[in-house]
């Protein structure tokens, strides 16, 4: 397997440079244009006059939760609880936030050593009490019990929860974080970071995507905290990714199969519709398989060859046979320079933390060209990260 040294993908980032806050209006935010090697700067709004008249554009419709809940001890520390991955009843996040009364939850915990297991911790909330205590210290599983019982996990989170920023957002969560730290097209509850490409988007460029025949297709991939672990190996490749849990319909597949051009709205659309193409070719090897890639799983497989159309058409006929019309899997899929994409020909994505992950997934779309956006972006005072501004990333030049 191939190395990646992590300090050939990392910039000078200046802190003032970290929006703190979203911009009032949305669509408003600098939209820088890559196509071909060519950088033009333009605003967000813009973004339907650009993309080629026959684009599939693929979203993810996550929704993002209250996922942070404190919790103050008698004494007045402060037990900080960060939802990650639903244990019990169910690990499917779907079911998991229909859960009622009680739920496990995987959590990172703050403060965690001021909490013994003898200690149950209680939060009282204007739509009831939450309580929670340590079930397994060390795979920091917390068990969660509230009254009304009735209540979903989902409504108890509203009620007990702050919305997740990023660590780098360096302030409380606000009210207003709760509407504008989400897309306007968010419907599945269950990620702890937003899809942040898709913050940008509103009616009115909805409205003019309709205008000009530009498909939209939705997938849904639950973001995970994982998205912000930074990679603290020189060699890169040895980074430990994240699962993380996604659904794609028989709709979105059969879009993708006729699709001339295929936009992912964020890396995490591009890392699900990339996936889809992985299970395809897994069916190749074992018809029965499941839906989980593994990080290196493109890299070592024999079966590089296998095209998009049969990968998706094998993903068709493996519905038919168990009669179902979505996919619901985890993925650890790991985009690095080598990669060769298969499904995604552009993508729309923020300004991403130098040496993450994220930033090696555009140093593979891309090429070295990520060194001269990024540079533009800085001389062009852009804003970076999550509520930062955008770009359209085409590596091919569409007329």
């Amino acid at each position: 397997m191939q190395s990646i040294d992590i300090n050939e993908y990392t910039y000078t980032l200046p802190p003032e440079r970290i929006a703190a806050f979203p911009l009032a209006e949305r669509d408003q935010a600098n939209l820088l244009h890559y196509t071909g090697g060519t950088i033009n700067h333009r605003t967000f709004s813009d973004l339907p006059e650009l993309l080629p008249a026959d684009t599939l554009l693929v979203f993810n419709n996550t929704k993002v939760i209250p996922a942070r809940i404190h919790f103050e001890k008698p004494t007045g520390a402060i037990i900080e609880l960060l939802l990650l991955q639903p244990v019990a009843p169910s690990t499917v996040m779907a079911l998991a936030m229909e859960a009622k009364g009680r739920a496990i939850w995987q959590c990172a915990v703050g403060n965690l050593k001021r909490w013994s297991e003898q200690t149950e911790l209680t939060k009282s909330t204007s739509g009831g009490i939450l309580r929670a205590r340590l079930a397994d210290r060390a795979a920091g599983h917390v068990e969660l019990a509230w009254e009304p019982a009735e209540k979903t996990f989902a409504e108890m989170v509203q009620d007990a929860g702050l919305t997740p920023l990023p660590p780098y957002i360096r302030r409380t969560a606000q009210q207003e974080d709760r509407k504008r730290y989400q897309t306007i097209y968010a419907r599945w509850a269950g990620a702890v970071a937003a899809p942040t490409a898709g913050l940008h988007f509103t009616e009115r460029v909805l409205h003019r995507l309709n205008e000009r025949n530009i498909r939209q297709e939705f997938v849904t991939l639950h973001v995970s905290a994982g998205t912000f672990q930074p990679v603290k190996v020189s060699n890169a490749v040895e980074h430990d990714m994240h699962a993380e849990q996604v659904v794609v319909s028989r709709q979105s597949i059969e879009a993708l199969l006729n699709a001339k051009h295929t936009v992912a709205v964020g890396t995490t659309s591009m890392r699900t519709l990339e996936s889809l193409y992985w299970f395809g070719v897994r069916l190749h090897e074992q018809p029965d398989a499941e839906f989980y890639i593994p990080k290196l799983y493109p890299y070592e497989t024999p079966l590089q060859h296998v095209s998009r159309e049969d990968s998706l058409q094998r993903i068709m006929h493996n519905l038919d046979a168990h009669g179902q019309d979505k996919l619901l899997g985890l993925t650890s899929i790991y985009l690095f320079p080598g990669y060769r994409f298969r499904l995604c020909d552009g993508l729309i994505t923020n300004f991403h933390q130098p040496g993450s992950t994220l930033m090696l997934l555009v140093a593979a779309f891309i090429g070295p060209d990520w060194k001269r956006v990024y540079q533009a972006a800085l001389d062009h005072a852009y804003r970076f990260l999550s509520y930062g501004d955008s770009s359209l990333l085409l590596p091919k030049h569409h007329e």
